[in-house]
């Protein structure tokens, strides 16, 4: 989970009249070219959110019953992943990958050697569990800026240890995905590009967030434009540049309409993962009518 998602959002509002009026637009017409691709993506949600009751099967079956396709699962984890192969499999939901749960804690950039190497566990153990369970991507925070960290120390120190977590990553068939995040670090399109070129190897891509980076000024499509096919998956929120603040789906300040085309341009129709507050099923639904409507799917 990014260190956003921990911040306060306002409760889920009823969709703006101007998002309805778009997803209702007839097929045809210049906006309607967003409705191909968004219609080829796949709803997820952090298994997090998900405040069904019951087991985990319980659980990939109520959002299965809602609409949503797959999930992701935070490793290192206290869920029991052979309970979670086989709720995938008899629901159909996908855990599409996994959350590095520690990356925030055992940072990759930390200038204490033994903090580091309990973090690059953390990350091998994710990758392991997301081949266990079908998943694709490992998501990862490499590292944070701060008083006792520079940009620099945490580019070269999370590089380092990304690098040992390729070959078993390689080996796997999982990719590690950097994710972007509010933590001083990569905060411009082009330094992300630059971080996972520098790996010079397809197992290292990015996750990327739609809505953290608002903060920061440049558009998602234009991150998304020049990510082209490094972008290996994307979740979002709801964030308001204007007010600073954090909203419901839609109601953002995200251009949704030109993050569809640029997604249409790179050619990316993969998986569309929620990353805000769960509930109950009733919340769960809200969100993913929020979804579609951002997405145009509906």
């Amino acid at each position: 989970m990014s260190q956003a998602h921990s911040l306060d959002r306002r409760t889920f509002l009823q969709a703006t009249g101007a998002v309805a009026a778009a997803a209702a637009l007839p097929l045809g017409g210049t906006l309607c070219r967003a409705v191909e691709p968004a219609s080829k993506l796949k709803l997820a949600v952090k298994y997090g959110m998900i405040g069904i009751p019951g087991s985990v099967q319980d659980k990939f079956a109520g959002i299965k019953k809602i609409g949503y396709t797959g999930c992701e699962i935070d490793s290192p984890g206290n869920l029991d992943l052979k309970e979670v192969v086989a709720a995938s499999k008899a629901t159909g939901i996908e855990v599409h990958g996994v959350v590095d749960s520690i990356h925030w804690s055992k940072t990759l950039s930390s200038p204490d050697e033994k903090v580091r190497a309990e973090g690059l566990a953390g990350l091998m153990t994710a990758i392991q569990d997301c081949k266990t369970v079908g998943g694709t991507t490992a998501l990862l925070v490499p590292g944070v800026v701060n008083k006792d960290v520079t940009y620099e120390q945490c580019y070269e120190r999370s590089q380092a240890e990304v690098k040992k977590a390729i070959p078993l990553a390689k080996e796997l068939g999982v990719k590690i995905a950097i994710e972007v995040v509010w933590n001083n670090f990569i905060t411009k399109p082009e330094q992300l590009v630059q971080y996972v070129d520098d790996f010079q190897t397809e197992t290292v891509g990015a996750y990327f967030d739609c809505s953290n980076m608002l903060k920061y000024g440049v558009p998602a499509a234009e991150w998304i434009r020049k990510l082209g096919k490094r972008m290996l998956k994307f979740d979002f929120k709801g964030y308001n540049a204007k007010s600073g603040q954090w909203v419901a789906i839609g109601e953002g300040t995200e251009d949704w309409p030109e993050v569809l085309k640029a997604l249409d341009e790179v050619g990316y129709h993969g998986w569309a993962t929620a990353e805000v507050g769960g509930g109950d099923e009733k919340h769960l639904t809200d969100v993913f009518n929020r979804m579609k409507k951002a997405l145009w799917t509906a």
